[in-house]
């Protein structure tokens, strides 16, 4: 049998596209940083959509947060990413979240997940980008984190929230993380989160990242 190509999957290819106008046609705010990321994170994924990759088959699963995932579909396609909302709609029962932490605070396992839909472990399959979804419920607390060796970006999809206290992002905006920047993620009190992600980073690093939580501060 014939291995299946991204254009053997519309759907999949049409949600790929949609990422490519977020980060084509978003503003990167005047920062140079910012318009920097967001052109390797096109260029990288034009070069992917290009060579058809090859697509795998991973087991569809839920955690209890993707419960809240229709209704942040529903907000997203309320506002002005209403195509990227329902391009992810289209796919959404085939989406495989996770946790990707060995341990999982008891209070986050009921209000956070992720998905992977482009990168390493596919299921559209490379190691130029990482691309996927991060849904948390209401009143969530992500605590602190950094990605060795990995730039991050978020863009918001559906509700609010905020990342270290400095402000609240709504839907459109991008909030860069550069690698091995420390950063915590709170939510609003009453609509779930919906982010899309981006992370860019040499192949070993997006293959392996490593996902931890940041250890707590000592007392002195």
């Amino acid at each position: 049998m014939t291995e299946p190509k991204l254009t053997d999957a519309p759907d999949w290819l049409y949600l790929l596209r949609e990422y490519e106008t977020l980060y084509r046609h978003g503003s990167s705010g005047g920062a140079r940083t910012i318009r920097a990321h967001r052109r390797r994170v096109r260029d990288a994924l034009s070069a992917v959509i290009k060579t058809n990759p090859a697509l795998i088959a991973r087991e569809p699963a839920d955690k209890p947060v993707t419960a809240h995932l229709p209704r942040a579909i529903d907000l997203g396609s309320r506002q002005s990413l209403v195509g990227f909302s329902r391009a992810l709609y289209r796919v959404a029962h085939r989406l495989t979240w996770e946790y990707g932490y060995d341990r999982v605070p008891r209070g986050l396992r009921d209000k956070y997940a992720y998905c992977e839909i482009l990168g390493p472990r596919g299921p559209i399959v490379t190691d130029r980008l990482i691309l996927g979804f991060v849904l948390f419920a209401p009143n969530t607390t992500y605590p602190q984190h950094h990605h060795k060796g990995i730039e991050e970006s978020y863009i918001s999809i559906a509700g609010a929230w905020s990342e270290n206290d400095a402000a609240v992002y709504a839907p459109g905006s991008l909030i860069l993380n550069r690698a091995e920047q420390e950063h915590r993620i709170t939510t609003g009190e009453l609509e779930p989160c919906l982010l899309a992600y981006a992370w860019t980073g040499a192949a070993e690093r997006l293959t392996s990242p490593g996902m931890r939580f940041s250890s707590p501060a000592r007392s002195a």
